[in-house]
């Protein structure tokens, strides 16, 4: 009988339980019902509000990134229909009418090397030799003398120290004292004829106008863009100032003439050459200006003193250096054993090597001259 009540009273137990988690599960889920909709109704409505107000603000002016699809696939339907229609010759001209080419004047592009009289004696002497300076006569070589003759083509250096009166800056009364500058004045001035850079054989002349259009400066031309728009408004084109220390590699061409009648070995410089630099590709490349004719120049060159750093009073002219050959060059070219006209530089690729080769070539005249003398 006692089973009977202890077991009635745990099934009675049982079923409360059970109703109570019942009751306790269903006010959990209305409980969470009426949570959603305050959390779902004000997230959605300002969302709603926040993105269109933006895309009304932006419309006006084009540049709003939180515009609909609708608004953005008008605005490109907008962009996109003028572009198809203008296929009109006279629309592109009118768009490339309104950039302004100017061209800025302001600046010579070639160098002028004026020659600028002093008004007062610049010396605390009077320099009167230096303006009846004459060249010395060359000793007369018949051709039946000519025992053994070379062609040779070296180039001076300029940066190098015992080359550094080539491009010295400074000013006298008869002008720009580099040599470069010399050189032009002796064209501009002393009516000496400048050829074409094409060849060394002074086959073509050219005019005063000409080697200023050889040596003025490279043109440059700048796009000016509207910062706003990014459109060009206008391009300014520009011819920068030659300037002459950008020259300071001159080549020479000479012969070397054996006389038998003399018995000596005699160097004439046949023609100068001044080689500037020029950029190509990124690439800096030797160019050749003109070519001048040695003995032509020399009548220019004793007028003109050359820069003595010990002694400015022992100063020799520039025909006085070139005939002492008081420079230091480097062969680039010769007729000794090259049968195909070649420069050094087409048959050796290593500098050094190259430098090396030249300085054999003066080692073979050399010993040449030494070798008919027995001792």
């Amino acid at each position: 009988m006692r089973q009977i009540i202890f077991k009635s009273l745990v099934i009675c137990m049982g079923c409360l339980g059970l109703a109570n988690a019942q009751s306790k599960y269903k006010t959990g889920n209305a409980a969470k019902q009426p949570a959603t909709k305050p959390a779902t109704t004000p997230a959605t409505a300002p969302a709603t509000n926040q993105q269109k107000q933006p895309a009304t603000a932006n419309q006006k002016t084009g540049t709003s990134r939180y515009l609909n699809n609708n608004a953005a696939t008008n605005n490109a339907a907008a962009n996109t229909a003028p572009a198809t229609t203008t296929n009109d010759p006279a629309t592109t001209t009118a768009s490339t009418a309104n950039v302004t080419v100017r061209y800025d004047t302001t600046i010579a592009g070639a160098f002028d090397g004026k020659v600028e009289q002093s008004l007062r004696n610049n010396y605390a002497v009077e320099r009167n030799l230096i303006k009846d300076r004459k060249p010395l006569e060359y000793d007369y070589i018949r051709e039946d003398d000519q025992f053994w003759s070379q062609f040779v083509w070296e180039e001076i250096d300029a940066r190098e120290k015992i080359n550094q009166s080539f491009i010295y800056p400074g000013k006298d009364d008869n002008g720009d004292q580099r040599f470069f500058s010399i050189l032009l004045s002796a064209i501009k001035n002393d009516s000496v004829v400048a050829f074409s850079p094409d060849n060394d054989m002074f086959r073509t002349p050219l005019t005063a106008d000409q080697v200023s259009n050889l040596t003025a400066g490279s043109l440059d031309t700048v796009e000016v863009a509207d910062p706003v728009s990014g459109t060009v408004e206008k391009v300014i084109t520009r011819r920068p100032k030659f300037s002459p220390d950008s020259v300071y590699t001159f080549r020479l061409k000479e012969q070397w003439i054996f006389d038998k009648e003399s018995s000596r070995m005699y160097c004439r410089i046949i023609g100068i050459a001044p080689i500037a630099k020029q950029v190509v590709g990124g690439k800096s490349q030797p160019r050749t200006l003109f070519w001048v004719h040695y003995p032509d120049l020399r009548r220019t060159l004793v007028k003109f003193d050359v820069y003595n750093p010990k002694n400015f009073a022992g100063r020799m002219s520039w025909e006085e250096l070139f005939e002492s050959r008081f420079f230091s060059s480097y062969i680039i070219k010769s007729t000794i054993n090259n049968p195909g006209d070649k420069y050094l530089n087409a048959l050796i690729k290593d500098p050094l090597f190259r430098l090396l080769e030249g300085q054999n070539i003066k080692d073979k005249i050399f010993n040449y001259e030494q070798d008919l003398w027995s001792y």
